[in-house]
């Protein structure tokens, strides 16, 4: 079966502390705790600046065997300047420390701002330059700016093809020419929750899915109910098995993704406002029955000798 990854987008919240953090675990422990509570993390801190090869490593170091990551790419590309002459700048994001996460590096998530309009001349450059594995990535960070001499990151360690999702958040994108572009370049549309305030579509376009839960009925704050997590439930299990929902959302309906008997799935929860996030994900987890070799539980401090 598809590998299915449901986790959370960020960890460092000081609101989870004393509630899905348990009285007790000091800080520096969190993602110790939080990775194997869940089986996938976001890593939120790289979109809004780089990070370090030495992060990159001590996160790889504070997980567990089998644990992915989803790394969050830079707003100063898609934000700032909004994908204008990024070559640099995408190399200076590869050489700060990314493949450092080596077999733990998943997806590269790219969040895009409401205000950024769907160009589709712009939008395929920027996806024909992504590098679709570990070697491409490695080569691109060796061409980082000269202020990351002797502090950039540009080993492969090996050979792993490279997972991109695209978000977005205007209307403009919610055209056939945009579904062809990421099916082209075999890159996933993000499926967004965001208590309707952005464009919500579930076009398969990658050979696997990527799902954001920002909150079911309140953005960043409101959380699932066990109806609402079964829906989703529901869904993942279609598109892990290779199909799609009966009443799937789609921009194309005439567009067929490739035929798979199966498709990884990463979901992850960012209603974290009111600590909802880990306990749904972990809901959801159980669901499929991988909690059952998770190490740690919500709200308990675990038995010594469980985290490293």
């Amino acid at each position: 079966m598809a590998a299915i990854h449901i986790g959370i987008s960020g960890w460092r919240y000081t609101p989870w502390r004393g509630d899905f953090y348990p009285e007790g675990l000091t800080q520096k422990r969190e993602l110790q705790f939080a990775s194997r509570a869940v089986n996938s993390i976001e890593i939120n801190g790289s979109f809004y600046a780089l990070q370090t090869p030495k992060r990159y490593a001590e996160w790889y170091a504070d997980t567990p065997e089998g644990f992915l990551f989803s790394v969050k790419a830079p707003r100063f590309i898609t934000h700032i300047l909004r994908l204008r002459d990024v070559h640099k700048p995408m190399a200076n994001f590869f050489a700060s420390g990314v493949l450092e996460l080596k077999e733990k590096l998943g997806p590269i998530l790219w969040q895009f701002p409401p205000s950024f309009k769907f160009d589709a001349t712009l939008f395929e450059t920027f996806l024909a330059e992504l590098p679709t594995d570990t070697q491409q990535a490695a080569a691109l960070a060796r061409q980082h700016e000269p202020r990351l001499n002797g502090k950039a990151s540009m080993k492969a360690y090996a050979k792993k093809p490279l997972r991109h999702a695209v978000e977005i958040r205007n209307t403009s994108f919610a055209v056939p020419e945009f579904i062809q572009l990421l099916d082209k370049h075999g890159v996933a549309l993000v499926v967004a929750d965001t208590a309707g305030k952005w464009p919500y579509m579930e076009d398969v376009t990658a050979n696997f899915m990527y799902l954001r839960l920002h909150g079911d009925k309140q953005l960043y704050a409101s959380g699932y109910s066990a109806e609402a997590l079964q829906r989703w439930g529901d869904r993942i299990e279609r598109w892990a098995h290779g199909k799609q929902p009966a009443d799937a959302h789609l921009v194309d309906p005439h567009h067929t993704p490739r035929r798979r008997k199966q498709r990884d799935v990463f979901c992850f929860f960012d209603n974290d406002i009111k600590v909802r996030a880990p306990f749904d994900a972990r809901q959801l987890l159980q669901r499929f029955g991988l909690d059952q070799h998770l190490l740690t539980e919500p709200g308990r401090l675990p038995e010594p000798g469980v985290l490293p």
